[in-house]
């Protein structure tokens, strides 16, 4: 299978291309700056253009691009997290439309389902409420283009734990300098995933037509804020004796605050599991141990 990734600098994309290649995939990767290799194609989102030819014998385009969510969110930095997940997509979405690419795997996050409390929702939960809720909508929207010539499978990823990055990336230095601990309440759900199945799974998406439509890239067993915190400090032998205030975060970080650290849903991956995904970590214990290697 020919297959076109955007946002392959990514933390996901990084593993995601060498992956692809081992399997036997052919993978062509699309760069906002001249191309300077034989696997890249150009492209300029802003524009709403790619390079010629660019998706000529293309048979699946994965796309990940949007900028991160671990900045304060100033009114700058909500209208970039919007722009830089839904101009892409919609750019994406008519050249995938225009030449017939027979898939689309587009990126989406987990938060699609907003704050779900202590309640398990799947893939056919209802959209949810908030900034980032709203934000998950647009994007997955935006896709419809594609939707109407291809099937199109909308990958709603929750934090992904690796060990180069993302949010073990900004936790670890902190639990190790025994500075860890719950945030707020601690009974709020973290949705994660690891690594190695983030890119499991949308390979496996990518090799099974039959699936299409939301697709939670979660892992099986979703915990509450203290349970990951336990789990983390064990991994890494530290104690995590501090609990941090809701208001302090509040505070701190606004509404970023609310909707990624002190809720989010108990989301569970029904369609991976009916369709026969084999999970590499079903645990938060396993999934640390795999990226917080001794």
């Amino acid at each position: 299978m020919r297959v076109m990734v955007a946002g392959s600098s990514g933390l996901i994309g990084t593993s995601l291309v060498p992956h692809l290649r081992h399997s036997g995939h052919e993978v062509l990767r699309l760069v906002r700056r001249a191309p300077r290799a034989p696997d890249e194609r150009g492209w300029d989102p802003p524009a709403g253009r790619l390079q010629d030819g660019a998706l000529d014998g293309v048979d699946a385009v994965v796309n990940l691009c949007g900028v991160g969510l671990d900045r304060p969110w100033s009114g700058a930095r909500k209208q970039a997290i919007r722009d830089s997940r839904v101009e892409p997509t919609e750019v994406l979405a008519a050249a995938v439309a225009a030449h017939r690419v027979p898939t689309l795997l587009n990126a989406s996050g987990v938060n699609y389902d907003g704050d779900t409390g202590d309640r398990e929702v799947d893939e056919t939960a209802p959209p949810g409420r908030g900034f980032l809720a709203e934000v998950c909508q647009d994007w997955e929207a935006t896709t419809a283009a594609a939707q109407a010539t291809s099937r199109v499978v909308l990958l709603r990823t929750g934090p992904v734990l690796s060990p180069s990055g993302g949010l073990l990336g900004r936790l670890r230095p902190l639990f190790r300098l025994m500075l860890g601990g719950r945030l707020g309440s601690g009974q709020q759900y973290l949705s994660w995933i690891s690594l190695d199945d983030e890119v499991g799974a949308i390979a496996f998406l990518l090799e099974h037509p039959e699936v299409s439509g939301p697709v939670n890239l979660v892992g099986p067993k979703p915990v509450t804020n203290q349970q990951f915190t336990e789990a983390l400090a064990r991994a890494l032998g530290r104690p995590a004796p501090f609990a941090v205030p809701a208001g302090v975060l509040t505070a701190l970080l606004g509404e970023a605050a609310e909707e990624m650290l002190l809720g989010g849903p108990r989301a569970i991956p029904a369609v991976l599991l009916r369709h026969g995904y084999r999970f590499d970590h079903h645990t938060i214990d396993e999934a640390l141990a795999a990226a917080l290697p001794v």
